[in-house]
């Protein structure tokens, strides 16, 4: 099929400018067209895979860059997993890449490697921003259903509109593709900030320094990230991955005479390593076996009776590998110590590591931990926490790790209520929403 060609342009007039709109198509595509929606590592194997089945995909990247996560953060950012178990099937890492860490910079210039080795530049349309997908069904009313359900049927028919923005036009130029299938590989972890929300005058604005988002300060280069914190009282929100790694950073900037401080509303199992005491993690937790003695939605009697049968040793794992990180992090000494068990943090797959040497910084006091954090407002000398009758934490720069509304950004790409509550999932905690 090919995408179906319109000549002319119209001109769209809003408010604040002026807007071209286009309906686009290229010749020559084989069998039926499919989009991709992001150049992250799903968008560029999604890709590669389609060109595989012979298919000619469209991928679009809102950035000039592939890579998704991984095109720009925190420069000391390095890869969480082994590099064994996080590359490419039919392309491994090069051979001068010996670190079982890689930093950034060879992550992205491994990925940019195997996209140039498959030849995907010449399918991605970068500085493409999808603003919305809306499905045609061409009048045969089943489309929407049977795309999402289980008796899935084909109707050559239906078709998606995908709208594209140039993100490089100083006036918007907006162009509208008729595709066939569309493929969504935008992750959860970027493009909408998770911004905190505030009682009245108890936000950013009664405060007289600065307050940005991770997301901001992992944008700007090694320098100008240097000479944003160098010299300066940094308060950082959030313990996750960004959190401990811009507290690094900010220790190393200003050492102990202006220690960063961290604001903690929940204590994580955070990893040492992937070795407690000296045994792989993977043959704990992430092998097939380790799934017996889970319980799932919907699964049988005889699964349901083997993992409660397996409970008593899925407790021992889990308080094997607490007691390593216990130990190894001196959480008890610190009142640090969560609440919640390690599986439960493994299972929201939020666990990372703890980057080398953070607690010795804590230690020497160029790290300050401010312990169940679990709401704060603003005042003009910096941070102020709900229900504590202590002078404000002074800041010069308050800066907030508090994660992303990914998801939101994905429900609300669709026009659709109905592929929004697809997106979203259900409050039913037996029901698995599509998007991870």
């Amino acid at each position: 099929m090919k995408l179906e060609l319109f000549a002319s342009l119209s001109k769209k007039r809003t408010k604040e400018t002026s807007v071209a709109v286009a309906m686009a198509n290229f010749e020559g595509r084989k069998k039926e067209v499919i989009a991709i929606i992001g150049g992250g590592i799903s968008g560029l194997l999604a890709c590669k895979y389609c060109i595989s089945k012979g298919f000619d995909p469209i991928l679009f990247e809102s950035k000039s860059s592939i890579g998704g996560v991984w095109t720009k953060t925190i420069g000391s950012t390095k890869l969480q997993t082994p590099k064994p178990v996080y590359q490419f099937s039919d392309f491994p890492w090069p051979d001068s890449v010996n670190q079982v860490f890689p930093d950034q910079q060879m992550v992205l210039e491994y990925i940019e490697s195997y996209a140039r080795h498959f030849d995907l530049f010449s399918h991605i349309h970068f500085n493409s921003k999808v603003l919305s997908l809306n499905f045609e069904d061409g009048g045969s009313g089943d489309g929407e259903w049977n795309l999402w359900g289980e008796a899935y049927s084909y109707s050559n028919k239906g078709k998606w509109k995908v709208t594209v923005q140039d993100t490089r036009a100083i006036s918007p130029q907006i162009q509208i593709y008729q595709v066939d299938f569309v493929v969504v590989c935008v992750g959860r972890f970027s493009q909408v900030p998770n911004m905190p929300e505030f009682p009245q005058n108890k936000g950013p604005e009664v405060f007289e320094g600065e307050v940005v988002h991770s997301m901001d300060y992992s944008m700007m280069d090694s320098s100008t990230a240097t000479n944003f914190v160098k010299g300066k009282q940094v308060a950082v929100v959030g313990f996750q991955k960004s959190g401990m790694d811009i507290a690094m950073e900010c220790s190393t900037v200003n050492g102990v005479e202006r220690p960063c401080t961290v604001l903690i509303r929940t204590p994580h199992w955070n990893l040492p390593d992937y070795f407690p005491w000296g045994l792989n993690l993977g043959y704990l937790f992430l092998n097939r076996f380790s799934e017996l003695m889970v319980h799932k939605p919907g699964e049988g009697f005889l699964l349901s009776l083997l993992a409660t049968i397996l409970s008593p040793l899925r407790w021992a794992f889990t308080k094997y590998i607490e007691s390593y990180i216990k130990h190894k992090h001196q959480l008890a000494k610190h009142g640090m110590v969560p609440e919640h068990s390690f599986l439960n943090e493994l299972s929201s797959c939020s666990v990372s590591l703890v980057p080398e040497g953070f607690y010795e910084r804590v230690e020497e006091g160029s790290i300050k931990l401010i312990k169940k954090a679990e709401s704060f407002g603003f005042s003009k000398e910096g941070i102020v926490l709900d229900g504590h009758a202590t002078e404000p934490i002074k800041a010069d720069v308050v800066i907030l790790a508090t994660g992303f509304n990914g998801l939101d950004y994905l429900k609300h790409i669709f026009e659709s209520t109905k592929y929004q509550e697809f997106i979203a999932g259900s409050d039913d905690s037996a029901a698995v929403p599509l998007y991870r």
